[in-house]
């Protein structure tokens, strides 16, 4: 009897990524079609003003549309839970930019398939080679944030790349939509007491990904910092 095959959805949210959005996700198709497993790639288009949702066709996904930009935060929810509608076994988010390479997000896959995590991070800072100082800087201190606020201790908190599995995705909510999410997620994975494990993934940086004017910026570590202090404030008055 044939074992069936593992359903795995690629998510993608995206925002005015035009230019580069039917590379990455050609990158994943072609990586995947190698995998043993059964996948589909989903673009969640969040608003986007440029040619994001047909280059993303072009390239081989399914995409789901936002009429207004409602961030990042928001567009990944869109994806988890189109996923977990769909019933997908494994569920990977990556950036639209071209910053993850398609070997890492199959990695992730590979290490969630044979393991019992709920939710892998796929770390740029457990070799850092490569990454400015300043990323490096910035990266780390929200991560501390992370651990000090939620008693999280990973090392890459703001990292995209992520790895769902399917009791993660039924469970896992959360209330922001900005970047701030990132370490939101992991606070509210803790609090569920999901198994959280991270593996080093290597980033790109290219000229497009840090010079594009809708990047995540070190400037925008202020606005999560505030908005996580104001949720763990929120939540402590009301335990």
């Amino acid at each position: 009897m044939r074992l069936q095959k593992k359903r795995v959805a690629l998510v993608i949210p995206a925002y005015n990524e035009g230019s580069v959005i039917r590379e990455v996700v050609s990158g994943l198709r072609k990586t995947f079609q190698k995998s043993p497993y059964s996948f589909q790639i989903i673009v969640i288009d969040d608003g986007s003003r440029d040619s994001t949702v047909q280059q993303a066709r072009l390239g081989g996904a399914h995409v789901i549309s936002h009429i207004l930009n409602v961030g990042s935060g928001g567009a990944t929810a869109t994806g988890l839970s189109y996923a977990y509608q769909k019933g997908f076994d494994i569920v990977t988010t990556s950036d639209a930019d071209g910053q993850h390479r398609p070997q890492d997000v199959l990695e992730g896959v590979n290490l969630m398939a044979r393991s019992k995590a709920d939710l892998l991070i796929g770390s740029r800072l457990i070799d850092a080679t490569g990454m400015s100082r300043i990323k490096i800087f910035g990266n780390s201190g929200l991560s501390f944030l992370t651990n000090i606020l939620f008693g999280i201790s990973i090392t890459d908190s703001q990292s995209g790349l992520r790895v769902f599995s399917k009791q993660a995705l039924a469970l896992l909510k959360w209330k922001t939509s900005g970047y701030e999410f990132c370490s939101e997620m992991l606070w509210r994975a803790g609090q569920l007491n999901l198994s959280i494990h991270e593996y080093p993934i290597k980033a790109i940086y290219s000229d497009y990904s840090t010079t594009k004017p809708y990047r995540q910026s070190n400037w925008n570590a202020f606005n999560i910092v505030k908005s996580l202090l104001k949720q763990r404030i929120l939540e402590l008055f009301n335990e």
